[in-house]
């Protein structure tokens, strides 16, 4: 039935006959679906997006000129409708696997050689951005920051748009006044949300009710402009990547670049990528049922402290991905805001609540919600926290990450 009225849209929007419609069952296309068909011209993939209130949306919702103009590798759309409720973009279909499926076989099945080939191609993409980035980095103000759609994967999803009420949009929807089952213990979303955490014997200063309070008042768009705005795609998980191989190399290329625009804030272009790319795999936020197989974790309550224990730890490949994310896109480009007077004493918290944001609301993380289960949604907010808050008293793996990116640390 769905691949009928898929069949029936291309044709509406852009007179073609579609055969042979395959819908992908895709873990990584958390708002959107796509797949395969053929017409008589050959074979073609498909996106199609769909996002809460896109219809308020202004400007064109996909942007792929944006990038190509700005020198980055990107995959143009053969064609492309941009209609509330029919944004669909259609490829000339290729063999190249996208970089998430390269990344989850490394992360089930290391292989050294490959995992080199792969970190290399990244380190390479990272080297083109940052070019773009220091190219492209000007002064802009409230207003045209305020323009960008990159605003509706973190801000936006805080309150109600039509009314900018808070909480509202996502954060209501899934987690307040909500229910949540951890391993050995139950709680209400008034209890979770001022309770900090201990993860693995480490305390976090914040609460998730903290960080969302201090999301909504630091990442308002109208505060973001201090540090510029740069080129930017602003949604590259790597299941937008293409990751294309030859012999012992391999380069990346983007696609559907939705929230792509030319006033991205600085320090929010490399946030989505940073996390979706490397803290949420292997598993934990996609597949969680794999998840709960492959990793245990439990929680208990001591007073106002969540003790969560837990069996997960990032992957070889995803490490590596860390480390060259830090060398060779954030130390060097924070440097660059630094050089131009362009960077807030805060941007710390900047990021990391940009960090924090990318997995609360992103999909719902409440066991029961959607697929979620106990031990995927406790690794999910443990997380989050860690992303988002400072350890107290100690370091830990993120810690010592922004210590390694800090412009102002030898």
């Amino acid at each position: 039935m769905a691949e009928c009225m898929l069949a029936d849209l291309l044709r509406d929007l852009f007179k073609i006959e579609a055969r042979n419609v395959a819908i992908n069952h895709d873990q990584y296309s958390l708002n959107s679906l796509n797949g395969f068909f053929d017409t008589e011209d050959g074979q073609f993939f498909f996106k199609f997006h769909q996002e809460e209130g896109e219809e308020a949306m202004s400007g064109e919702y996909y942007r792929a000129d944006i990038l190509a103009r700005a020198g980055l590798p990107v995959d143009q759309p053969l064609l492309m409708s941009v209609l509330p409720g029919e944004q669909i973009l259609v490829y000339r279909r290729r063999t190249d696997p996208r970089f998430s499926d390269v990344l989850r076989a490394l992360d089930l099945n290391d292989d050294p050689a490959a995992r080199a080939k792969a970190v290399d191609a990244e380190r390479k993409l990272n080297a083109a951005l940052l070019g773009v980035y220091r190219k492209t980095l000007h002064a802009v103000t409230a207003a045209e920051v305020s323009a960008e759609p990159v605003h509706r994967l973190f801000y936006e999803r805080l309150i109600d748009p039509p009314t900018g009420a808070y909480p509202g949009g996502r954060l209501a929807s899934f987690y307040v006044g909500k229910s949540f089952a951890f391993p050995g213990l139950t709680l209400d979303w008034q209890t979770l949300s001022r309770l900090r955490f201990s993860i693995n014997g480490t305390e976090y200063r914040d609460s998730l009710g903290a960080l969302f309070d201090e999301a909504h008042e630091r990442l308002n768009p109208n505060r973001l402009a201090g540090a510029g705005g740069v080129t930017a795609h602003g949604d590259a998980h790597n299941a937008n990547v293409w990751y294309e191989a030859h012999g012992d190399t391999a380069h990346l290329s983007f696609f559907d670049p939705a929230f792509a625009g030319e006033n991205i804030p600085t320090l929010l272009a490399e946030v989505k990528t940073t996390f979706h790319n490397i803290l949420a795999h292997p598993l934990w936020l996609y597949e969680p049922s794999l998840a709960a197989q492959h990793y245990s974790a439990s929680a208990t309550l001591d007073g106002n402290l969540l003790q969560v224990t837990c069996s997960h730890t990032p992957s070889d490949v995803r490490r590596e991905l860390l480390a060259v994310k830090g060398e060779a896109m954030w130390r060097p480009l924070l440097a660059e805001l630094k050089v131009r007077g362009m960077l807030p004493s805060d941007w710390r918290r900047v990021v990391r609540l940009g960090l924090f944001l990318c997995p609360t609301l992103v999909m719902n993380l409440r066991a029961g919600a959607t697929s979620h289960n106990p031990v995927s949604s406790l690794i999910g907010l443990s997380y989050a926290v860690m992303a988002g808050s400072e350890p107290v008293g100690c370091e830990d793996t993120l810690s010592r990450f922004f210590d390694s990116i800090d412009p102002d640390r030898g």
